[in-house]
C-alpha cells in the first residue's frame, strides 16, 4: 500500500524521471500533486504496471491531480551537461510549469539538486512508496514513450517503438550498422563492450 504523503501540512509534489538510462531522446520528468484524501489501488510505480494501465491511470491522475506538470530535456543538453544535472534540470521544469507552488518536493532517487527555497526529501524506490511518486513515475513514462513512437516513424530501424531509446540488442546493432541520429546521446557508450568510437 502506498503512503498519500510524507507531510500532510504541507503542499507535496511528487517527482519522478523516465529515460535517464537510455541511449536515445530527451529525458523526461513529472512533478505531481496530489489530495491529500487521493486512492487508487491500481497507482504503483510504472514499471510495475502493464502499458495499457499506465495510460488509464495517466488520465485519472491528470483528472484528479491538484496540479501536474512534465519537464524534458533534450539529448544535446543531456551531453553538454551529463545524465544525473539533466534529470534534476528536467524535475525543476517540471516543477516550474506547475500551476500549484509546492511547499515540499518528494524526490524519487537518492540525489536531488535543490530546487529555488522548496524543501526536498529523496526517497530510494519512491515510486514504490509514495502515491505522488508513482503518479510522477506514469506521466514521465507514457510522455517519453509517445514521444518516443513518434521518434520511431522519423527512424524506424533502431525500434524504439518497443525499446524506448533503451541498449537492446537490436538497437546496438542498428547504431552498429546505420550510424547515429540526430536523438542519439554522443557521450553515452552506444555499442557497448568499451567500443566508444562510432566513426
Amino acid at each position: 500500500m502506498l503512503l498519500p504523503y510524507l507531510n500532510k501540512e504541507l503542499i507535496e509534489a511528487g517527482c519522478d524521471e523516465a529515460g535517464r538510462g537510455c541511449l536515445a531522446g530527451a529525458v523526461y520528468a513529472a512533478a505531481v500533486i496530489l489530495p491529500k484524501d487521493f486512492e487508487n489501488d491500481l497507482l504503483n510505480d510504472s514499471k510495475q504496471l502493464t502499458e495499457k494501465q499506465r495510460y488509464a491511470l495517466r488520465e485519472v491522475i491528470e483528472k484528479e491531480a491538484l496540479a501536474w506538470a512534465v519537464g524534458v530535456v533534450s539529448p544535446k543538453e543531456i551531453d553538454k551537461i551529463n545524465i544525473l544535472n539533466a534529470s534534476f534540470l528536467a524535475m525543476h521544469r517540471a516543477v516550474d510549469r506547475l500551476q500549484l507552488r509546492p511547499q515540499h518536493l518528494l524526490i524519487d532517487g537518492n540525489r536531488f539538486r535543490k530546487y529555488g527555497d522548496i524543501p526536498h526529501t529523496t526517497v530510494v524506490k519512491g515510486d514504490g512508496k509514495y502515491l505522488s511518486i508513482a503518479a510522477a513515475s506514469i506521466l514521465a513514462k507514457t510522455y517519453r514513450d509517445d514521444y518516443m513512437n513518434r521518434l520511431h516513424e522519423e527512424f524506424p530501424y533502431y525500434d524504439w517503438n518497443h525499446n524506448k531509446g533503451y541498449p537492446t540488442k537490436k538497437h546496438r546493432a542498428a547504431i552498429a550498422g546505420r550510424g547515429t541520429t540526430p536523438y542519439h546521446r554522443m557521450t553515452f557508450n552506444l555499442l557497448g563492450d568499451g567500443q566508444l568510437e562510432l566513426f
